[in-house]
């Protein structure tokens, strides 16, 4: 396939264009053509409507993978947390790649500061985002914040914040560092992801390709990082064993310390739910998701 363009489907946002870039660059450098196809996909022709709000799953995904299948693309950049836990017989992860910093953060304009508060947000703040999961956590830990959902990309949700719309947003870190975004007119917060918990494989990119396409797949090998295969594919374990999109209010981090495995998990029925959480540590990832769903399943549903 070295002679054969690799044509990579991305969202045309600027975070996508980033995510297909840098796949791109990678691709170039092991001596491959590649070209970049847009494609729009549900999640970016609505945005008058939250997550939860709309049907299905894989707003992000479906009009990408049906373009794998139609031959049109061969390759789609994924954010790994959008993708169903579930792939397609036809389809596969042929690999992830390193992990940006998988913690959110909250940007505030600077009249909401206060840091005599947690987060260092003003009492009764209106933030922004459109996450289950993330409402979960914020209404946990600040139950005096007014929460409204947001939509848009990252360049858009910041300039709705900027705009006076809210007074806080939380974001993903990767996003704004992979975008090299300008926030010094903001202040901001970040999230120790083993607090306030990140969605499953958050700050992982995932390439996705047709089950049958061998030979891409074995190109793809040179920018597969295992590592971060292990640790990510834990957290979407949980995940699916939950039966749960990327709506559910769940949170997932796992991480290698010196400890061993480490896996934070934090999860409720519904988002204005009480969520609760667990922390396992062992010295391999075998059964870790099993166990920590086993546990959580006790706690959340006694």
């Amino acid at each position: 396939m070295k002679n054969a363009e690799i044509v990579i489907g991305s969202r045309g946002s600027d975070l996508a264009l980033w995510q297909a870039n840098y796949i791109k660059d990678l691709l170039e450098k092991e001596g491959h053509k590649v070209r970049i196809q847009i494609i729009k996909t549900q999640g970016d022709i609505i945005q008058h409507l939250s997550f939860d709000k709309m049907e299905g799953k894989g707003f992000f995904t479906k009009e990408l993978e049906t373009a794998l299948r139609e031959n049109k693309v061969d390759l789609a950049v994924h954010s790994f947390k959008d993708l169903e836990t579930n792939q397609p017989e036809d389809l596969s992860i042929s690999a992830i790649l390193n992990r940006a910093n998988p913690a959110d953060i909250l940007l505030i304009r600077k009249d909401f500061a206060d840091s005599n508060e947690t987060w260092n947000l003003k009492k009764g703040s209106k933030v922004g985002t459109s996450s289950s999961r993330r409402k979960m956590q914020i209404k946990f830990n600040r139950p005096d914040l007014e929460i409204d959902d947001i939509r848009g990309n990252v360049p858009t949700r910041i300039q709705k914040l900027r705009d006076g719309m809210f007074d806080a947003i939380v974001l993903a870190k990767a996003g704004i560092d992979r975008l090299d975004l300008d926030i010094s007119d903001l202040e901001s917060y970040e999230f120790d992801p083993r607090e306030f918990i990140p969605a499953p494989a958050q700050g992982a990119l995932a390439c996705q390709t047709r089950a049958a396409d061998s030979r891409l797949a074995d190109i793809l090998k040179a920018i597969h990082n295992p590592d971060v295969a292990e640790v990510v594919s834990v957290e979407r374990k949980v995940l699916n064993l939950f039966e749960g999109g990327c709506q559910l209010p769940l949170g997932a981090f796992c991480e290698q310390t010196d400890k061993g495995i480490e896996l934070q998990v934090i999860m409720a029925p519904t988002y204005d739910e009480t969520p609760s959480r667990v922390l396992l540590i062992a010295q391999t990832t075998e059964g870790l998701a099993e166990k920590a769903v086993t546990e959580l399943k006790k706690k959340v549903y006694a």
